[in-house]
């Protein structure tokens, strides 16, 4: 239940797109035709168990705007996801695929589900009917979705193979996120944790800040959360906290990163406990003294109620929605700096456009000329962003949503309105 200190993650994007058509003078006709997604789709779908029994599942796929190009965006299995929820997260989409020029809008998915209390067949059983439920709206002129929160290669696997049963013929662009082998892309893995790291490099070069002599907080330890402790690590920096559900591991002089990496499973849970690791709670891992702090796991842990104990003077958001609009109203006016979601963890939407471009043509690259371009895009974004935010006088976050936002309001006025 979203409580008043914890507003859901969708009156914080509309805050967010208000800010922006402040900014912009945007008129009302125009952002009416921002703040609701162009297409919701709900769906309740059986799935059978591995006891016989039937569950009734409850899923959702939300499509923001396609002014730019077809909906892109992940799905994510979740006990608390809501419709609310992915409403946020697919206009985040739109603007984040704006913000680093890609030829997407924004959509996202999500089902209603524990993943962990089910069993692989299960899970297969489930993922394979819920994509067939939204066959009739995605596509690879469509939407494409992939991996988010609880899914992963094998889900996106099992999805583009039921969509390619029901067409007759495999369709690898369908989904992004696959395995290397059936059309996914070299480097997508890390691709959301490499992104982290060149905005990381960014903010530290035009804040001065040397990367080695940095105290990094990094809170999650999933798929983004652990490929930038790691990348933040052979970079130099000392990465004293990292976390999981269960709670936060600590040691000042930094924690043997790749030690960590081989103790989690799957999910992202550290195994057993560390030797020179501190136990701490994951609300000290958030107030912990360092000097980033990077966000990596789920929206909202950032709120009104701790703003005034970070200790890190930059926050970067490898997770969609980890501060609240109160929060970073505090955080601002205590001097920090953010580096917004929808610019810092937007490496892992590069890297699944590189990968529909490679199924597109059949023609597939090299992990070190993806990894080359999406530091090409991670950086050329960065850059606008700072630029905008320096020019305008505005915090990293509006100047992200002002440039994202008058490049989908450009796109529909030039397409006009039909009929």
């Amino acid at each position: 239940m979203t409580t008043h200190d914890e507003p859901n993650p969708y009156e914080s994007a509309l805050t967010q797109l208000h800010a922006a058509a402040e900014i912009l003078h945007l008129d009302s006709g125009v952002l009416g035709g921002l703040r609701k997604p162009h297409r919701e789709f709900t769906v309740n779908f059986p799935v059978e168990m591995d006891d016989g029994s039937v569950r009734t599942f409850t899923g959702y796929r939300v499509q923001h705007n396609d002014a730019r190009g077809p909906y892109k965006g992940g799905i994510r299995y979740s006990a608390h996801v809501s419709l609310d929820e992915v409403r946020a997260l697919a206009m985040w989409m739109t603007w984040k695929c704006a913000i680093v020029n890609l030829p997407y809008g924004g959509a996202k998915g999500g089902v209603i589900v524990d993943p962990a209390e089910l069993s692989d067949c299960e899970l297969e059983n489930l993922s394979r009917r819920f994509i067939s439920e939204l066959e009739p709206i995605i596509g690879p002129d469509r939407d494409i979705p992939a991996p988010d929160m609880g899914t992963n290669s094998r889900v996106m696997a099992w999805m583009m193979d039921t969509y390619s049963m029901a067409h007759g013929h495999t369709v690898r662009a369908v989904v992004t996120g696959k395995p290397v082998q059936i059309g996914g892309s070299e480097g997508r893995f890390e691709a959301t944790g490499r992104g982290v790291l060149f905005a990381t490099e960014e903010i530290a070069k035009r804040r001065g800040d040397s990367l080695d002599e940095l105290r990094v907080a990094v809170q999650g330890f999933g798929q983004v959360g652990s490929v930038a402790a790691r990348l933040l690590h052979e970079s130099g920096a000392r990465v004293v906290t990292v976390s999981d559900a269960a709670g936060g591991y600590y040691n000042g002089n930094g924690l043997d990163i790749p030690a960590l990496i081989a103790r989690a499973d799957e999910r992202g849970m550290i195994q057993g406990d560390p030797p020179g690791a501190d136990r701490i709670s994951n609300a000290e891992v958030i107030e912990i003294d360092c000097d980033y702090l990077i966000p990596a796991a789920i929206e909202n842990v950032i709120l009104e109620s701790n703003a005034d104990r970070i200790e890190a003077g930059v926050i970067v958001e490898a997770a969609n929605g980890p501060t609240t609009p109160a929060a970073e109203a505090i955080l601002l006016d205590r001097g920090r700096t953010i580096v917004p979601d929808v610019l810092a963890n937007a490496g892992g939407v590069s890297v699944s456009y590189m990968e529909w471009v490679q199924d597109l043509q059949s023609f597939f690259w090299e992990e070190d000329e993806v990894n080359q371009r999406l530091a090409r895009i991670m950086r050329k974004a960065f850059a606008q962003v700072w630029d905008s935010a320096e020019a305008r006088g505005l915090s990293l976050r509006d100047a992200a949503n002002v440039l994202g936002v008058e490049r989908v309001v450009s796109a529909t006025e030039l397409r006009g309105i039909f009929p």
